[in-house]
């Protein structure tokens, strides 16, 4: 049960911490994208090509290219720390994209700087794309976390390759189901955050 719940915890860290981290690049990125056609034309394309890059030969690479141990975590954050880029990049363009043009003239005309106008209209407007881009990015991690077993990292994904190395079927068994119910509570928890950072979305619904 010890090594389950250390397992666990590790799973955790670097499926979500990639997620905090893209976060932070994505929005400004996601923003470029929206307000210059040019920068668009780069970064979408971009993002798109990054994420086709398979995740283990990522996980092998970045140790000669940020000089880390082949076992160190870092690897894996730096890695899933791209793919949510990638993905989030083209959600938050075309989330901003979609926030109608009346409202952001409305905002431009009560006074709103462009950074003003950003944080207090367009990105809560853009909130339930972004969320939904987060959903799907997470659940992506928390899979994808699970190929880092095969260089020694891998949270839950240890319990795939000991329990096939020992011929444990329960033990496979276990690392799956562990691994989607993490998936479901992590995806159940964003959706509630996202509802309750809109509630003028929520009304809306119950409204109708």
């Amino acid at each position: 049960m010890d090594r389950i719940v250390e397992l666990l915890g590790e799973h955790l860290l670097l499926s979500l911490v990639p997620v905090l981290i893209a976060l932070v690049f994505a929005v400004p990125l996601g923003w470029l994208a929206n307000r210059s056609a040019p920068a668009r034309a780069v970064l979408i394309p971009a993002s798109g090509l990054l994420y086709t890059i398979p995740s283990l030969a990522l996980f092998v690479m970045l140790p000669g290219v940020l000089g880390t141990q082949i076992k160190s975590p870092v690897n894996v954050i730096v890695a899933l720390t791209i793919y949510t880029v990638a993905l989030l990049v083209r959600t938050i363009a075309d989330a901003l994209a979609a926030v109608p043009s009346m409202v952001v003239a409305a905002a431009t005309a009560m006074g709103f700087k462009p950074a003003r106008r950003f944080v207090s209209v367009e990105l809560p407007l853009a909130v339930p794309v972004l969320v939904a881009g987060l959903r799907v990015a997470t659940v992506a991690n928390i899979s994808l976390v699970s190929v880092g077993a095969l260089i020694g990292l891998g949270g839950l994904g240890g319990l795939f390759t000991d329990g096939y190395q020992r011929n444990i079927p329960s033990e496979i068994l276990t690392g799956i189901v562990l691994t989607v119910l993490l998936a479901l509570l992590a995806d159940a928890v964003l959706l509630a955050a996202g509802r309750f950072a809109t509630p003028w979305d929520r009304a809306r619904r119950s409204g109708a």
